[in-house]
């Protein structure tokens, strides 16, 4: 347990020391912020910090540091690494440069950020890449959440349209499209903050219960090894698992919403360095929970992280408080991730085609076909004619391909402000690698061909021959940038 301990030491500690070099390296200033320069009532309103920061905490949050980190801890308290050290030095940096940058660039979707720093190839990918991203993950977490609670209420007696999936479907939806359309300050900002405090107990009370419980959290160094049942390799199976417990490219989506809100640039430490380190502390939690708890066979055979064995180590550790915050858990937070990610989506469009969006009739017609195509593809597989796994399938890869743009866009802004863009460089170079050694291997990618099928001998060379070729890559436009500066100014 004391392995635990340190872990999450070295994860605050992070925050007021590292946390604080990032924030210096951009230099936040006294400009005026886009909150208080543009301020259309709609979604640039400021907020509070406070609340910014929770918002923040529940727009990147959903139930990733939950999910991930519990199947995350099949491989063994190697996790814990990859929690803390990936939060401090990718994540946090990552979500940091997304929300600043943004906020930069008058609250500009990351789409438009990528693009400005990476070329208008690369922006019109991101478009087109962010909205269809967008969209699939706001319809993943409103069947996850109707499904959910068709169980739910059904093992607690409920009957008629309380056990039917396509009635939870549709208020979900509906929600979404209020949320979506409305002021972010009328229902994201005042909901969100105690749904926000909710997720923070529930881990307090997991780690309470776990450590006071009689469970043995094992220690990192008497296992430092590869302890998953199956002996799927570590690298680089368990850093895309894992994925929001440690970086994940879906942050970069959501930040430009808080940072059309932040009434000084000096917030965003706090706000998006704060918020995912907040969320590696969630998901540190998550992961010793399950190792000691359930240990890597128990968790592969229940199924990794999912609504059971969060439900099942609520209930041990928390008892029957535990069972009202592993429904709310399980239920709000996929469901406050999905609404501000149909939300994103609109203003990805909106920023693409600049279409002014203080007008109601301008964001009736983005919310309408966007919750349109998430209600079809929602009803789809609640009725059985689409799979559920195939519209998850390619989430946790283009989640982490996305991380890595986002990384090297920040990289380009440091070289052009001529500042220190090694902070973000190697993070970069390290989810390039991580990335394609597993697109390389994984079996919904290249490994649907069985001679790529976890064979980590082609894709370890794969994924450090991409890495050594995109870092080349920064290398030599930092050189053309140096030769003909007006050129890309």
């Amino acid at each position: 347990m004391l392995s635990f301990f340190i872990c999450l030491l070295i994860l605050i500690g992070g925050y007021f020391t590292y946390g604080k070099f990032v924030e210096s390296t951009f230099g936040p200033d006294d400009r005026e912020t886009p909150a208080v320069a543009i301020n259309d009532g709609v979604d640039y309103v400021v907020m509070p910090q406070w609340k910014l920061f929770l918002v923040q905490l529940l727009n990147i949050a959903g139930l990733g540091p939950i999910f991930g980190a519990l199947t995350g801890a099949e491989w063994g308290p190697v996790v814990f690494l990859w929690i803390t050290f990936g939060t401090i030095f990718a994540g946090a940096v990552h979500d940091y440069f997304s929300g600043m940058l943004s906020e930069r660039n008058n609250g500009a979707s990351i789409a438009e950020v990528t693009g400005k720093y990476l070329g208008s190839t690369m922006k019109n990918i991101m478009r087109v890449f962010s909205v269809v991203l967008l969209v699939m993950v706001g319809t993943v977490f409103a069947v996850g959440p109707a499904g959910l609670l068709v169980v739910l209420l059904k093992n607690s007696g409920a009957s008629g349209l309380l056990i039917s999936a396509p009635f939870w479907l549709a208020i979900i939806i509906a929600y979404y499209f209020i949320a979506t359309f409305i002021s972010i300050d009328k229902i994201i900002g005042r909901v969100y903050p105690v749904f926000g405090i909710c997720l923070i107990i529930m881990a307090i009370g997991v780690a309470f219960g776990t450590i006071t419980g009689g469970y043995h959290v094992p220690e990192l160094w008497s296992n430092f090894r590869n302890m998953h049942p199956n002996g799927t390799p570590i690298w680089s199976f368990m850093f895309i698992t894992v994925a929001c417990g440690a970086i994940s490219g879906f942050h970069s989506t959501q930040s430009p919403l808080m940072a059309r809100c932040m009434k000084s640039e000096k917030q965003g430490h706090f706000v998006f360095y704060g918020a995912m380190v907040a969320e590696g502390v969630i998901a540190l939690v998550w992961a010793a929970a399950g190792c000691a708890i359930y240990g890597g066979q128990a968790l592969v055979e229940a199924g990794g992280g999912n609504s059971t064995t969060v439900y099942d180590i609520c209930t041990k550790t928390m008892g029957s408080i535990g069972v009202f915050l592993a429904m709310l858990g399980v239920v709000a937070c996929p469901i406050t991730s999905g609404d501000t990610a149909f939300r994103s989506a609109r203003l990805t469009i909106a920023d693409w085609f600049k279409i002014d969006q203080d007008k109601a009739s301008n964001r009736l017609k983005l919310c309408v076909p966007l919750l349109g195509v998430g209600a079809v593809l929602g009803f789809g597989n609640t009725l059985g004619f689409i799979d559920y796994s195939i519209i998850w399938r390619y989430f946790s890869w283009t989640n982490q391909t996305l991380a890595m743009i986002v990384l090297w866009s920040a990289s380009m802004y440091l070289f052009v402000e001529k500042r220190n863009y090694w902070i973000t460089v190697v993070p970069a170079t390290f989810m390039s690698a991580v990335s394609i050694t597993y697109f390389s291997m994984a079996p919904e990618c290249l490994g649907l061909i069985p001679f790529f099928k976890n064979n980590t001998s082609v894709a370890y060379p794969l994924g450090i021959l991409a890495a050594i070729l995109f870092l080349g890559l920064f290398m030599k436009a930092t050189r053309q940038h140096k030769e003909t500066p007006k050129a890309h100014s």
